[in-house]
């Protein structure tokens, strides 16, 4: 590696060494072109070379520890198989601020995370704290409410452990919604069938499932109805039993509509409502969102969860994160 070390800077400055006795699976740790390490030196500030099993880190004595806390979680990760990506990496990196937090080092390699979620094609485990508490929640509670930005893992998690039950047989359904279109579900304008009307704003949801599923699994699990993807006015009426029910994109709902939904609650289900309450587009003469008046009656009620996601939590492209900070900047 042909890197320089970052220029000192005030403070205490360290130099350590962290030594891995599995060569073979540095070129994982690394990433391709190198790109794991350039993370953790762009966003720690510190300078990782390599020559062999050894890793240096020089950097503000701070900041060196968290990098090879972040390289050492990572190395750990990849020994007992499990993916690393820029997005595992960027959300080791974060929480690597709290370092005795569960899940960025833990030297018995042969056990598993404190909590994961598994499907057919990906175990998923935490990449922020929130996330940890998110997945206790989905686990334990009956009604779950995901509060926060884009980017922070709420609807995929969600869709992750409704697919886990799915596979199971704890839950024989899967239903997933979301209202069609910010300004009231109108869709006479569209053009098509009512199918061709609503897919593109479930996309999300499709999408979700497939990182899931084999794409086979998914469209046969559709045609013979284990799972429904639909608009939330076509869950009105209905008794959602024996089923995982997601509401994607709530802030966009109505009280009465979110009501509705949560009213459809039936046995032996459990429900999960997402939304970013900074988001709303309701159409004029909406007088609140459903999302925002559902968790100010129903918080703190047993049997329902509410967790709340921040900027922080964001595990997309870092540029999310960023633009989220930027905009809500904007806004206060």
């Amino acid at each position: 590696m042909s890197r320089k070390p970052v220029p000192a800077q005030a403070g205490d400055r360290a130099r350590l060494e962290v030594i891995f006795d599995r060569p073979q699976l540095l070129g994982q740790l690394f990433g391709e072109y190198d790109r794991n390490l350039i993370a953790i030196e762009n966003r720690l500030g510190v300078y990782v070379g390599a020559r062999g099993n050894k890793i240096v880190i020089e950097g503000e004595a701070e900041a060196a520890g968290r990098a090879r806390d972040v390289l050492t979680g990572l190395y750990n990760r990849i020994v007992r198989g499990e993916e690393v990506d820029a997005g595992v990496v960027e959300g080791v990196i974060a929480m690597s601020a709290e370092p005795t937090l569960d899940g960025i080092i833990r030297t018995d390699v042969s056990a598993p995370p404190p909590v994961m979620i598994r499907t057919r094609k990906k175990t998923i485990v935490p990449r922020t704290r929130t996330q940890i508490e998110y997945m206790h929640a989905l686990g334990s509670n009956d009604v779950i409410f995901a509060l926060g930005p884009a980017g922070t893992g709420k609807t995929y998690l969600a869709v992750a452990q409704a697919v886990q039950q799915l596979i199971q047989g704890t839950v024989q359904r899967l239903i997933l919604s979301r209202p069609a279109v910010e300004a009231g579900e109108r869709l006479g304008f569209l053009p098509g069938d009512m199918k061709e009307k609503v897919d593109p704003y479930l996309r999300p949801l499709y999408d979700a499932l497939y990182d899931m599923l084999p794409t086979e699994q998914v469209e046969r699990r559709i045609l013979s109805g284990e799972i429904e993807i639909a608009p939330i006015a076509f869950m009105r009426g209905r008794t959602l039993s024996d089923a995982f029910i997601i509401l994607d994109e709530a802030q966009n709902t109505s009280p009465a509509q979110m009501k509705m939904f949560l009213t459809r609650f039936g046995q032996n289900s459990r429900m999960v409502v997402c939304g970013d309450p900074k988001q709303v587009d309701l159409p004029g003469g909406v007088e609140s969102s459903g999302l925002a008046d559902a968790v100010r009656r129903l918080e703190g009620i047993e049997g329902i969860a509410t967790v709340r996601f921040m900027t922080s939590d964001v595990v997309r492209h870092p540029v999310v994160g960023r633009i989220v900070e930027a905009y809500e900047g904007d806004n206060a």
